[in-house]
């Protein structure tokens, strides 16, 4: 996969459209699958069950796993910083705290990103430009949660930061996906998936003995649907998006998935959706926009 990045067009917005709405329908499915199913069972369950959806669509495109040796530090890196560890946080996290609030909190993984970026890599630098965007995207972000939600991020100190932690880790792994993106793509995947069970699955077994879970239907589809979108098909859009735009683009999508999450819970959850969220949605988008500008001017 090349990493050679070209101008953004409307194929590129469309994947982060699309994967922003899979990460604003995952904190929705997250809130069902917990009524039941305990977090780290529901975030082992969702990787084991896209590992055994991909690996014969792997199989099928004439690809198979990626050889043992040094790759395989980075893929079980990206796995624990992408999907192990941020699945579980955000699981265990919003057993108490709402979805909407959940997805908001994911949009301080821009900022992390765009810093790393800036340290860590030759061509995602840090300018004027996307510093304005990050701060459009957050007076957008302020907008949608309105003062009161900022005035009770006391509440259940604990699980929201882990839904920080979950996103500084999202942050990590945008970066460390980077080593990956010149290996096959279905390989890739799939090896990603592999180590991410590995590393869950056996906790789930010891802790959870999740053969005993009594789970309702709803909570069962929940964790299927979190399995297909936003785990297994989200996936393969990440690795899609940083191959063709690198990691700061991708970082944008947290500024959307807040709009989602809360559109995602008003279909499904019932929720309200607030009158200030279409002035936050035009702000966030311009802030998009406003980042990409250093992109367009080079």
């Amino acid at each position: 996969m090349s990493l050679t990045k070209t101008r953004s067009t409307g194929l590129d917005y469309l994947l982060l459209l699309s994967l922003a709405a899979l990460f604003g329908l995952s904190f929705t499915l997250t809130s069902i699958g917990v009524r039941d199913i305990p977090p780290l069972s529901l975030a082992a369950g969702r990787l084991l069950v896209a590992f055994f959806m991909l690996y014969p669509l792997m199989r099928l495109n004439g690809q198979r796993m990626p050889a043992v040796g040094g790759v395989w530090v980075a893929i079980f890196g990206s796995a624990l910083f992408g999907n192990a560890l941020p699945f579980a946080l955000v699981s265990w996290g919003q057993v108490s705290v709402q979805a909407g609030l959940a997805a908001i909190f994911m949009a301080i993984m821009p900022l992390v990103t765009i810093v790393l970026a800036h340290w860590l890599t030759d061509d995602e630098k840090l300018d004027r430009w996307k510093f304005a965007g990050v701060m459009f995207g957050l007076a957008g972000v302020i907008i949608l949660m309105g003062w009161s939600a900022l005035q009770s991020l006391g509440d259940e100190v604990l699980r929201q930061s882990a839904i920080l932690i979950a996103a500084i880790c999202y942050a990590i792994n945008a970066l460390i996906t980077r080593k990956l993106t010149h290996l096959p793509r279905w390989s890739t995947i799939t090896a990603l998936l592999f180590a991410g069970s590995v590393l869950l699955v056996p906790l789930s077994l010891l802790m959870d003995t999740p053969w005993q879970i009594k789970a309702s239907v709803p909570s069962i589809l929940s964790l299927l649907g979190l399995a297909i979108g936003p785990t297994a098909i989200a996936t393969v859009m990440i690795l899609i998006i940083i191959g063709r735009q690198g990691a700061s683009f991708l970082s944008q999508i947290n500024f959307l998935v807040p709009v989602f999450g809360m559109l995602f819970g008003v279909v499904l959850l019932a929720e309200r959706l607030p009158a200030n969220a279409y002035l936050a949605l035009a702000i966030i988008l311009s802030g998009i926009g406003l980042s990409r500008l250093s992109r367009q001017r080079r």
